[in-house]
């Protein structure tokens, strides 16, 4: 009687000590990177794009994010697929830590990695979905890639203009949209969040293949 009283116990106290194991295998998992720069100083700059579709993608969820190592996080449930959307707390420069951290932990693929960034070599609202590449002088990607050691993980780059003048880059990304850019970003963003919600349910090639932009 006592060894079997004492087993319930240990289940008991197993269960309540220990943390809930996720119900969701790693095939149903992604992650989801927005990228930018975290404080208000950044707050609707070009560069925080990847930011602002990783808030507008939990919004409807009514989901808030939390503070966590190297990241901002927060986990949405689509279609029966668990997204874990981080905002990396490292500045863009080493996000390659958070992207690299989060993996591990909730041990996805890279195959389910997607990267939300901003692109001067595209016109304003175009979106483009790749399969891998190389950084194209954004040190985000630089530094993911450094991390990781390769360029095949999937980025969805949101094109925010390259009008500037030479030597005016910097200043150009880490400003404000301009209040056309401000009434387009909606819609714009709202494309992005479809082709997210695509690629975790009909994949990366298939989603492609839509063309959507």
């Amino acid at each position: 009687m006592n060894s079997v009283f004492s087993n319930i116990i240990h289940i008991f106290t197993k269960k309540k000590n220990n943390e809930p194991e996720s119900n969701f295998s790693s095939d149903m998992k992604y992650l989801i990177v927005g990228l930018g720069n975290i404080g208000y100083t950044y707050d609707n700059t070009r560069h925080n794009i990847g930011f602002r579709i990783a808030d507008e993608l939990t919004k409807d969820n009514n989901i808030s994010f939390e503070h966590n190592t190297h990241a901002h996080t927060a986990k949405v449930t689509y279609k029966g697929r668990q997204l874990i959307v981080i905002k990396p707390t490292t500045y863009m420069n080493l996000s390659g830590k958070a992207v690299n951290y989060w993996m591990q932990k909730e041990k996805i693929p890279i195959e389910h990695v997607l990267i939300l960034v901003d692109d001067v070599s595209l016109p304003f609202g175009a979106l483009r979905l790749r399969a891998k590449g190389s950084a194209g002088g954004h040190n985000g990607l630089k530094h993911i890639e450094q991390v990781l050691g390769h360029q095949n993980y999937v980025r969805l780059r949101f094109g925010i203009g390259d009008n500037f003048r030479r030597g005016m880059q910097a200043e150009y990304v880490l400003g404000q949209w301009n209040p056309d850019e401000q009434n387009q970003l909606p819609e714009r963003v709202g494309q992005a969040i479809h082709i997210i919600h695509s690629f975790v349910t009909i994949g990366l090639q298939r989603t492609m293949n839509l063309g959507i932009k």
